[in-house]
């Protein structure tokens, strides 16, 4: 079983900072937090084009007991289980390097009251920039709620083309879809019959089990 756990905490913009505070007062030494924009599919938002609300991603690793204490700790303070105000989920770690703070040790693992293990998964899916929205249409035609949208910009034998002689590396969008695990295999489906992901340069999709959620909730 893994040690380690990558905490991914996805809030309202302005929020991210906040969220790391207080992951820090609980044992969290520090964090990414990367700027995205949500998707919401709702009439009425449609109709005052406010269905693209920016979003912070906040990525932070620890041990499994850290990481499901801190947990805990901000789903009290930010009420993720409240409409819009976050999703918060975990996926295990094989190991990690660089962080000082994450020591193997054999701790014990403390339930917490978030989702059972391995109910979700989370789909990232990676590809060329203005094709974002086209990934989201396809896993909500598949029973997807929506997803997170990230900017991002990468390189690849089949992605890179030249300038004066010059490298270009294209910006990328990267999609994070959490799916019930019955949905995920129509998810990806839609998602790879739509986007034509088997062909070279269209982009990436992985699947990922997700230990604990906050946040999910059935509409």
């Amino acid at each position: 079983m893994s040690e380690f756990e990558l905490v991914c905490i996805i809030v309202n913009f302005g929020i991210g900072s906040k969220v790391m505070q207080t992951a820090k007062k609980f044992g969290i030494s520090g964090g990414t937090v990367l700027l995205g924009k949500g998707t919401i599919k709702n009439s009425l938002l449609e109709f005052f084009s406010l269905t693209n609300i920016r979003k912070e991603i906040v990525l932070m690793v620890a041990n499994k007991k850290t990481a499901f204490e801190v947990l805990e700790q901000l789903d009290k303070k930010y009420k993720f289980t409240k409409p819009n105000h976050g999703i918060a989920f975990t996926i295990s770690v094989g190991r990690v390097l660089g962080a000082r703070s994450c020591k193997v040790e054999n701790e014990e693992i403390i339930e917490g009251k978030g989702a059972d293990e391995s109910m979700y998964h989370s789909i990232t899916v990676i590809v060329e920039k203005g094709n974002a929205e086209d990934v989201i249409d396809a896993a909500v035609e598949a029973g997807s709620k929506g997803g997170t949208i990230v900017n991002a910009r990468g390189s690849g034998i089949h992605e890179t083309s030249k300038v004066f002689n010059m490298a270009i590396e294209p910006e990328k969008e990267i999609v994070i879809i959490l799916s019930d695990k019955q949905k995920t295999d129509a998810i990806v489906s839609s998602i790879r019959t739509k986007l034509k992901i088997d062909e070279p340069g269209n982009g990436i999709i992985y699947i990922q089990d997700v230990t604990k959620t906050y946040g999910l909730y059935e509409k």
